[in-house]
């Protein structure tokens, strides 16, 4: 059982297990009060959830000018304020600070220094290379991929050619490079396209069928207007003009319009698609970046901020 399963598919693996209603105002609260804290050391803090963040120090000369004093101190504040733990991941990346993270929690501070980049990504398991499912998964180990290392001995070309344009991003992930900044103004910028059907639908095969073209037609504008997407919408206006959204959100782009399809095909399931008609479906996509912003490499200079 994990994060974004379905109720019905872990009741299926574990009969007896208990689910907990979620007390979302609290969760919303309480993140405020931890988005507060970080705010105290830098401007630059990007959300990615209620309980989770980056944030970029360089600027903070406190702590000795050290990434990790000043995790360290975040960490401390957290407790003594709201009585819960966190766990920090310190690396001069958004990448390598989000895999770190995962590697010491759940009240741990992980640090991967520039030195230890590369080398720390090479013994990784693709799967664990945000923006690697299950289908790419599968098709690398095909290819002979299965550790970060395999995955450094492919020439950019060769991944572009096997993966399309996410094969730029995995070459530079591949050598510990990612050159995202840390945005806490994001502009909100979204491509979509939607269809309205003449008589209301109850086939899920044809939806399932529309939203194929309309993730081909959403895919294909972004890479026309050369944009990498984040987050991925599904827009569903049923018969009674009642209109939901249901989104998602990676770490790294959205690969093809097969990935994108896949991410909708999950959507789709959280709707009551069948057992109500539909009259409308759109989809959109979100969080973009330009395809430079993506696959840029990360320069290190001498005006980062130590991590040490």
């Amino acid at each position: 059982i994990h994060s974004a399963m379905p109720s019905s598919t872990a009741y299926r693996l574990c009969p007896s297990a208990i689910i907990i209603q979620p007390r979302i105002d609290i969760y919303r609260q309480v993140s405020t009060e931890i988005q507060s804290i970080f705010k105290r050391y830098t401007d630059l803090v990007e959300p990615l959830s209620l309980d989770e963040a980056y944030l970029d120090v360089t600027g903070c000369t406190e702590f000795q000018g050290s990434a990790t004093l000043i995790a360290r101190s975040i960490k401390k504040t957290i407790k003594e304020e709201t009585d819960l733990t966190a766990s920090a991941g310190v690396s001069y990346n958004k990448f390598l600070a989000k895999i770190a993270s995962d590697m010491d929690k759940p009240d741990g501070l992980y640090l991967i220094t520039p030195e230890q980049g590369e080398k720390f990504v090479e013994q990784l398991v693709v799967r664990k290379i945000h923006g690697i499912g299950k289908a790419t998964e599968a098709k690398m180990k095909a290819l002979g991929i299965s550790l970060g290392s395999d995955l450094k001995r492919w020439n950019e070309n060769s991944l572009i050619k096997e993966f399309g344009k996410a094969g730029r991003y995995y070459y530079q992930i591949a050598r510990g490079i990612d050159h995202r900044p840390v945005k806490n103004n994001r502009i909100r910028k979204s491509i979509g396209s939607e269809t309205t059907f003449q008589e209301d639908i109850s086939d899920i095969d044809v939806m399932l069928s529309k939203l194929k073209g309309l993730s081909e037609k959403v895919f294909s504008k972004l890479c026309e207007k050369e944009f990498s997407a984040r987050t991925v919408t599904l827009k569903v206006k049923y018969d009674n003009f009642e209109l939901i959204t249901r989104s998602i959100t990676r770490e790294s782009p959205v690969e093809n319009a097969e990935d994108m399809m896949s991410l909708l095909n999950g959507l789709l399931q959280k709707t009551e698609v069948s057992v109500r008609k539909v009259r409308l479906l759109g989809v959109s996509a979100s969080n973009l970046e330009t395809v430079n912003q993506a696959s840029n490499g990360h320069i290190i200079d001498d005006e980062q901020l130590a991590l040490l």
